[in-house]
């Protein structure tokens, strides 16, 4: 039985295409997959890639420097000037200035990334780095760490939806678990737009992410509710920023809060089918995990058992319950 403040929004009944099934294609930065691409003609094999995230993604290594002619071996570059206009150039030859072919390609290899579903960038790169790239001012003084490589910052400037992670990040199991999980929404977003959008559909899809969206973001999760109380209007529109507030919001890596909140909701839907000793266990767990004494599986394992029991088809649907594969383990470490 659903509690009274724990209804669903009422909707026409509609059928969300399947979601995907791994491998789920993703690109990567080309030396991160043992590729010898590198400026010294080495590589950076992850056993992050290839151990834990095997068979999860399907991998396109890209190397950026290779595909603008620089060759293996080659001299290094660095990032150079301000901050926000920095530009690749060479260590031994600052002459040598790859700023323009770099961005070039990028807007080049837009179209081939269509179907994938996220981009694992090598860290530290001044072409592909995600974050605290060193950008090298006037001699004499630090470099600012604070850089984004320029191949990597054209990509996420023209696909600002599309998850993105960093090669170093990814070694931490919540960062790791949080990108896997935007992986597959998005991976799950693609399916409904190519087997057709409709407002119908588009609630539909949100219902089944609303828990999801708010244990990482209460604050995405209102703005998309307000966002789809009228879908009247131009719906690729409407659609193209729900998906902006959605990624952005998954963007964010759910706390113990965000996770204990979502398990409360979902417990006000079989909490009248529970008697008070059971009800008390539940809400206990629950409170444990906050608190950090047990992991999330332990109270969510229960909650799923008593949802089953209830047959509350609305909230065994969310996304939430399970957002990738349960084989990868990745809840494991939360």
């Amino acid at each position: 039985m659903r509690n009274q403040n724990e209804k669903a929004p009422p909707h026409e009944p509609v059928t969300l295409p399947e979601r995907p099934a791994a491998p789920l294609r993703v690109a990567v930065s080309d030396c991160l997959t043992g590729a010898e691409v590198r400026f010294d003609g080495g590589h950076k094999a992850s056993s992050l890639c290839h151990e834990q995230l095997a068979g999860l993604f399907e991998l396109r290594g890209i190397c950026p420097e290779l595909a603008i002619g620089m060759g293996v071996p080659r001299d290094p570059i660095r990032l150079v000037g301000e901050l926000d206009a920095p530009r690749a150039r060479g260590v031994k030859d600052s002459a040598v200035d790859v700023t323009a072919p770099l961005q070039a390609y990028a807007r080049d290899v837009l179209p081939s990334l269509s179907d994938v579903c996220g981009y694992i960038f090598i860290k530290s790169s001044p072409t592909c780095g995600l974050y605290r790239v060193k950008v090298y001012g006037a001699p004499g003084t630090p470099p600012n760490p604070r850089g984004r490589g320029i191949f990597a910052s054209e990509i996420v400037k023209a696909r600002p939806e599309l998850p993105v992670e960093e090669s170093g990040r990814l070694e931490d199991p919540i960062l790791r678990e949080n990108f896997v999980t935007r992986v597959f929404a998005f991976g799950h977003w693609q399916r409904l737009v190519a087997t057709g959008l409709t407002p119908a559909r588009l609630i539909a899809f949100h219902s089944a992410y609303k828990f999801l969206l708010m244990a990482h973001s209460v604050t995405a999760y209102k703005e998309a509710g307000r966002m789809l109380s009228d879908v009247s209007g131009d719906l690729a529109k409407v659609a193209h920023a729900y998906l902006q507030i959605l990624m952005r919001g998954l963007a964010k890596p759910a706390t113990r809060g965000g996770h204990a909140n979502v398990l409360q909701h979902l417990q006000g839907y079989v909490k009248d089918d529970m008697d008070s000793t059971t009800r008390q266990e539940l809400a206990e767990l629950i409170l444990s995990f906050r608190r950090g004494e047990v992991p999330l599986l332990a109270p969510l394992s229960l909650l799923r058992h008593h949802l089953r029991r209830g047959a509350d088809t609305y909230a065994l649907e969310q996304i939430y319950l399970e957002p990738h594969p349960p084989s990868a383990g990745l809840r494991r470490a939360l």
